[in-house]
């Protein structure tokens, strides 16, 4: 089954590229890449320098080299493998050999999204025509997140002298300057080390080798450290003659500092017991992890297989830049693919990541929101320092929580000058954004717990930071937010953004709402929290007054549309596609403060429509409406705006629509649909954050899933091709498997469940006991 001109798939569990076009490298990397939540390994073959992007990311390791950008390191890589016949560099990703002048095609690159292995196929020529039979398969290990293990497969149609360069490349690809220094390099019987040390915070990193061979020893065997700290290698030849084979097996670990005091002794041990097990060991300890996530995540399409495919390569990609081992990291917006957004958290993180985790795997997403708890301090600082109160969470978020975006993002390409961009100081929605993902996970999960231990503090830290943030207009008598930056962040300096003050109001009725709660069944647990952080009844009636009077742009009388922002109308009316037509260079930055589109309706990305993508609290009709209108000036210049649109469409009653900019954001890192540059700036790598939207279009658009503190409700439907969708859910800790079909719906409850769940399906209310499966035949449009 073709997924595009150069990708296939067969199962729907895998990926096959069949020719490597040059062109396409950077993001052929980033595609292929294997990771486990605590590093990444970009999918690039044997031979490969820094040149051509090779990386491995390594999390909790941020280090600023430039003044600038706080980012992770990419670390030496331990699995650098040169191999020559008779003399000859063999090239690994050459996609064709010949014969006769005729084409032969012999190479293929696989991504297994069901185990998770990135594997090499290759049948090289040589200039005089001897053949080398390569297979190569690597995976970032789930049972020690330090490891890669890969295995080389190697044999020869001729007699040859087979030569092999490998080790450690201490020459790594750095976006923002160089990161790591004080190379030591070392070797033993059984491996090869390199430590380093970060440049600003002094963290040590050791990068260790191993390699093990079944077949005829080499007849050399060398090791030698190469100049100017370039790495440790070594160089090893056998004489083969034909048919006669080789298999190499190299593991990679992986440690730092920052995982505990001596990370050398730890690597160490895990290489020994590494090699003692094995590549097949080793691959058999892994894989079990891997089945219980799609046990859990895993959504079954019946009748589409292309976007079967698409959407497990994109929850794949979701799950392995996730930091599940970590209630100290978030979850970055490139992923462990490279250095682009520096490894740290945006609102992407809560929006688009988390969602799945609330109803498949919620110990990951309490996780991540309690990385949020533990930088709260930072996010604290920075209200401080911009003159507010309370929490304004950092909009480019690291391990500390100090703000990590820089005032000048951009470059203007055509003058050469900086941009100064507000996403730092005017992008408010942030915090708000965090206290709705923290109830959306209580409501999915009924984990108070973690309410009262984590997310009371910060619901009540932001109230306190809206509070002080907004402006009280006597003359109307509504609180007003003014000088915003909104999910469209082509405008900024605006007022009354609308998804902005409906998510101040969300989270204004949260803290009123958990404050009551934990006033009646935790006052001491209360009267604690509130003397902590020295806030009194007085802060509740200030939220409460300002939860009732903050200005909600409302729908027009006559045509039902949100005005995004105060004076939106006034802007040119001008389409994306016209507005294109005046760029000077293609790589200009089209908003603030002077891009082509500041003074026009073009809309980076979804911003009313996100609100209504977030928030059921309008009928269908101004929905439709309001997609109808936002739609056609959408220029979708970030990778999240498809799936709010394929969201909101299905929400709107467009499934075809649903359904094209479903397979639309599905195919942004495989299509290759966005920019790698921008105003200058090098912003490529995996969208992490389309990726988890994946999940939502199906879950909150197509099934129309809304979870409540009564139960959990579903309106679902299905696009043309799709014949049946089946996937399951958790809801406060009870299993239910659904299904979903053109002519009915179904969800079924494992004997194993606790507690019977309030189900309301087309507006009908049941019961769902243990053991027993509800049945709605209401036709689906």
């Amino acid at each position: 089954m073709k997924i595009n001109a150069n990708l296939s798939t067969e199962s729907g569990w895998e990926i096959f590229e069949h020719n490597f076009i040059a062109d396409h490298l950077i993001a052929t990397g980033s595609n292929f890449l294997i990771g486990n939540g605590y590093l990444g390994y970009r999918g690039t073959f044997p031979e490969w320098r820094k040149d051509q992007y090779v990386g491995c990311f390594l999390s909790d390791t941020y280090d600023n080299a430039d003044g600038k950008w706080t980012e992770l390191c990419n670390v030496p890589n331990a699995l650098y493998t040169l191999i020559k016949v008779d003399g000859e560099a063999v090239i690994t990703s050459e996609s064709l050999t010949y014969e006769n002048d005729h084409k032969e095609h012999s190479y293929c690159r696989k991504l297994d999204l069901k185990q998770g292995l990135m594997s090499i196929r290759n049948c090289w020529t040589s200039k005089d025509g001897k053949r080398l039979m390569l297979k190569a398969e690597q995976f970032a290990s789930y049972a020690d997140l330090h490891l890669i293990p890969q295995r080389f497969e190697l044999e020869v149609d001729r007699r040859c002298v087979l030569e092999i360069i490998t080790g450690i490349d201490a020459l790594v690809w750095d976006l923002h300057g160089r990161h790591l220094f004080d190379h030591s390099f070392s070797s033993g019987p059984d491996h090869l080390s390199v430590k380093v040390k970060t440049g600003e915070l002094g963290t040590r990193i050791i990068v260790m080798e191993g390699l093990s061979i079944d077949g005829k020893k080499p007849f050399k065997q060398t090791i030698s450290e190469a100049e100017n700290q370039e790495g440790i290698f070594r160089k090893l030849a056998w004489e083969l003659e034909a048919g006669e084979k080789l298999v190499l097996e190299k593991i990679m670990v992986v440690y730092s500092s920052n995982d505990l005091p001596d990370p050398g002794v730890a690597a160490n041990h895990s290489l020994k017991n590494a090699l003692e097990k094995g590549y097949t060991k080793l691959k058999a300890d892994h894989t079990p992890y891997w089945e219980e996530i799609w046990f859990k995540t895993d959504m079954v399409i019946e009748g589409d297989l292309k976007a079967q495919t698409v959407l497990r390569f994109n929850h794949y990609h979701n799950f392995i830049a996730t930091p599940f081992h970590s209630d100290c990291l978030p979850i970055g917006a490139r992923g462990l693919s490279c250095q682009v957004y520096q490894g740290s958290a945006f609102w992407d993180q809560e929006i688009f990541n988390l969602p799945v985790y609330y109803y498949t795997k919620p110990e990951i997403a309490r996780n991540i929101l309690t990385y949020r708890y533990k930088t709260l301090d930072g996010a604290r600082h920075k209200a401080r320092e911009l003159g507010y109160e309370g929490a304004f969470y950092a909009w480019v978020s690291g391990k500390s929580g100090r703000e990590l975006c820089p005032s000048f993002f951009f470059t203007d390409v055509l003058s050469g000058r900086k941009i100064r961009n507000h996403f730092n100081d005017w992008q408010i929605h942030i915090s708000p954004d965090i206290v709705y993902a923290i109830w959306n996970y209580y409501l999915a999960t009924g984990d108070w717990d973690f309410i009262k231990k984590y997310g009371a503090e910060i619901i009540f830290e932001v109230a306190r930071f809206l509070y002080s943030f907004a402006y009280f207009k006597k003359d109307k008598n509504r609180y007003e937010l003014i000088r915003l930056v909104g999910p469209d962040e082509y405008h900024e300096n605006v007022d009354n953004n609308a998804f902005t003050n409906y998510q101040a109001r969300f989270s204004l009725h949260t803290a009123l709402i958990v404050y009551d709660r934990l006033k009646e069944i935790n006052p001491d647990y209360l009267a604690e929290l509130l003397k902590r952080l020295n806030l009194s009844d007085e802060d509740y009636w200030q939220w409460e007054e300002m939860a009732r009077l903050i200005y909600l742009p409302q729908p027009d009388p006559e045509n039902g549309v949100i005005e995004q922002f105060r004076g939106y109308y006034d802007l040119e009316d001008v389409l994306p596609f016209r507005l294109e037509e005046r760029l000077i260079d293609k790589s200009e930055y089209w908003g603030w403060p002077n891009g082509v589109a500041v003074h026009t309706r073009v809309t980076k990305q979804a911003d009313v429509l996100q609100l209504l993508c977030l928030q059921d609290i309008f009928p269908p009709d101004i929905v439709k409406c309001n997609y109808d209108f936002y739609e056609p000036y959408c220029q979708h210049g970030s990778s999240l705006s498809p799936a709010v649109h394929a969201t909101v469409a299905a929400k709107a009653g467009y499934i075809e629509q649903a359904y094209k900019y479903f397979m639309h954001s599905c195919m942004i890192d495989l299509a290759e649909t966005n920019k790698a540059f921008s105003g200058g700036i090098f912003i490529g790598g995996i969208h992490t954050a389309s990726c988890g939207a994946a999940w939502q279009v199906i879950a909150f658009g197509f099934a129309g899933i809304k979870a409540s503190e009564e139960g959990i409700s579903f309106n679902p439907v299905l696009p043309e091709p799709w014949h049946e969708v089946r996937f399951k859910v958790f809801y406060r800790a009870q299993e239910l498997y659904l299904t979903i079909s053109k002519a009915s719906f179904s969800i079924s409850a494992p004997s194993e469940n606790s507690a019977p769940v309030q189900i309301n399906a087309y507006g009908n209310t049941a019961v769902l006991q243990p053991g027993e499966m509800l049945l709605f035949k209401e036709p689906l449009s």
